[in-house]
């Protein structure tokens, strides 16, 4: 099951923020600055799946933005690499060229 999905650029600022499950916002903040952390320093050359706390992390990288997906522990990480692919590709169709304003101020019209 997914628990969040979040869209960040590459200076840790996230763009998009979604939970599935009920999170306190002061948490939520907190968790976002960890997750961004874990996602960002890592190389090109690491796996885009990551092991964290009582759940997995799924994230690819799209220019300057990375999307990261928050999975508990039963569900397909390469579904979910997927998922995120094929999301991304319908924003760039929805938006022709989707970039990180368009993520900024447009975002809001889709409901995920």
């Amino acid at each position: 099951m997914i628990k969040f999905f979040l869209m960040v650029n590459r200076q840790g600022q996230t763009r998009l923020s979604r939970y599935y499950e009920h999170v306190e916002i002061n948490k939520r903040t907190m968790l976002e600055a960890e997750v961004i952390k874990n996602c960002l320093s890592r190389s090109n050359d690491q796996c885009s799946f990551i092991e964290y706390k009582d759940f997995k992390l799924v994230y690819r990288q799209y220019a300057a933005l990375f999307v990261v997906v928050g999975i508990d522990q039963t569900e397909n990480e390469m579904a979910v690499y997927e998922l995120i692919h094929n999301f991304v590709e319908v924003l760039d169709k929805y938006f022709s060229r989707v970039s990180e304003l368009d993520v900024s101020f447009s975002i809001s019209e889709i409901h995920l």
